[in-house]
């Protein structure tokens, strides 16, 4: 009898360790590379019939949406990739934080900040176990960031690709892009924290669909015969996109099988809008992106607007958000989902939806009234001028860096931002420009300057913006 009481303490005792261990919630950020608003089967919008894709299938973030809520307005921080990756982690902007391509100089960037996404959840419990997998595309080691497990300074050469027109090729893999390996990863670290109790931050980080095209023959060949719509037209590129649903599918099955989906957040979302063409080419009049503008590389809705969802407890299943978020909106509403606030906003732009996201209210606290993209270089494939733009509710402006050229747009009504209504609305232009150019002022953000070198210039050798 006392060996029976004494184990039954022992099993007491431990479960209700695992709940103590348990009481914050899980989180998992599935970001992809390089897809688009409307690059999926998913409807990302109730009343835009064109916000989805006829011809690429993905079954598992359709899968994910019904589950949770889509935010038809979700932004990334930046029409490029590291910069939005860095904003992620940190809540600032790719203009505050002077992030402005990849493989620029990054000397200038405290990577050792005290608030990162990893390093606010172990101040609210200790025993979260974090982990990222997959694409970086940060210039220093997940570790420093807070990042128990990782798989170190991952970035595009690590899913396959190479700077030359054979990126626009399709070649086949049992694992394409690692979405498969990563996968894996993602499971076993999973299942290790819930065997153990903890609660978890996980952010599984694909290659895909950034090219090179890769994917699984078979899938490559249901897309051959299948008939293509005006959006997409390559199957290499629609498998791939497939391919990497089987992936967010795997995730989903898991956290069904170990019944986790009551306490676990899933974030769905992009680094940047897609290539506005495959192969790319200098010149195009309607993109992949279609109904939006351009793609990547742009600060028009092309190149910032992406797949945005979010699943878990408290959300309403299969519903719209018309507010817009962005990126960095991210830590803050992790931190908020988690129990805790961030106490001083000013060091950070984002601000939390948690409140949305539970059906409680649409607003959004930012220390900014307004999410700012800057776009300071020129290129061949870009708008060719040096931009920035901000969004403020419905209003989108753009600024043009070499003759200061404003255009204004209704995104309720203009969602390919055709129509300049910068002399209808003076006022309010001239509102969202001194908005604008206050933030870049503020933060002493790039400006544009012929011959610079980013690689090897350390940016605070240059001359920041200002008038």
């Amino acid at each position: 009898m006392r060996l029976i009481f004494f184990l039954s303490v022992i099993v007491i005792f431990s479960c209700s360790k695992v709940d103590e261990r348990k009481k914050n919630p899980n989180f998992i950020i599935f970001l992809v590379d390089d897809q688009g608003w409307s690059g999926t089967s998913l409807q990302m919008a109730d009343d835009i019939n064109t916000s989805k894709n006829l011809y690429i299938e993905t079954p598992n973030i359709e899968r994910l949406a019904s589950k949770g809520m889509r935010f038809s307005r979700g932004y990334s921080s930046s029409p490029v990739c590291s910069p939005s990756r860095y904003s992620i982690q940190f809540a600032q902007s790719a203009a505050r934080l002077k992030m402005i391509r990849v493989g620029m100089n990054t000397r200038h960037i405290d990577h050792n900040k005290s608030i990162t996404i990893p390093k606010k959840l172990k101040e609210i419990n200790p025993n979260y176990k974090t982990a990222h997998f997959g694409k970086w595309g940060i210039d220093a080691d997940p570790s420093i960031l807070g990042y128990d497990y990782n798989d170190g300074l991952n970035g595009n050469k690590e899913g396959g690709f190479v700077n030359n027109k054979t990126q626009w090729e399709t070649t086949f893999s049992d694992d394409p892009k690692k979405i498969y390996s990563l996968s894996k990863k993602a499971i076993e670290f999973i299942e290790e924290h819930e065997k153990n109790g903890d609660p978890f931050f996980l952010q599984i980080s694909h290659y895909a669909v950034h090219t090179n095209i890769i994917s699984k023959i078979k899938t490559h060949n249901k897309y051959v015969s299948k008939n293509k719509n005006r959006k997409t037209d390559h199957p290499g590129f629609a498998a791939m996109n497939e391919n990497l649903d089987d992936g967010l599918g795997i995730i989903l099955d898991k956290l069904e099988e170990l019944n986790l989906n009551d306490n676990t957040y899933v974030i769905y979302t992009s680094d940047n809008g897609s290539v506005p063409t495959i192969p790319a080419r200098k010149y195009y009049k309607e993109t992949i992106n279609y109904p939006l503008s351009r793609g990547k590389w742009d600060a028009v809705e092309g190149g910032i607007r992406v797949p945005f969802i979010v699943s878990g407890p408290g959300i309403k299943k299969n519903s719209e958000s018309k507010v817009p978020v962005v990126g960095y909106d991210l830590l803050p509403t992790i931190i908020d989902l988690a129990g805790s606030k961030i106490k001083n906003l000013d060091e950070i732009d984002g601000g939390s939806f948690k409140d949305i996201l539970l059906g409680k209210n649409n607003n959004i606290k930012r220390s900014y009234p307004g999410i700012v993209f800057h776009v300071p270089y020129e290129n061949k494939i870009a708008l060719t001028r040096a931009h920035s733009s901000i969004i403020r509710d419905n209003l989108k402006l753009i600024k043009f860096r070499n003759n200061s050229e404003i255009k204004l747009f209704d995104l309720d009504n203009d969602l390919g931002e055709k129509i300049n209504i910068k002399q209808k609305y003076p006022v309010i232009s001239t509102e969202l420009e001194r908005l604008l150019d206050d933030f870049l002022i503020k933060f002493k953000s790039l400006k544009w300057q012929e011959g610079i070198n980013w690689k090897n210039v350390d940016v605070r050798e240059l001359d920041s913006f200002h008038k």
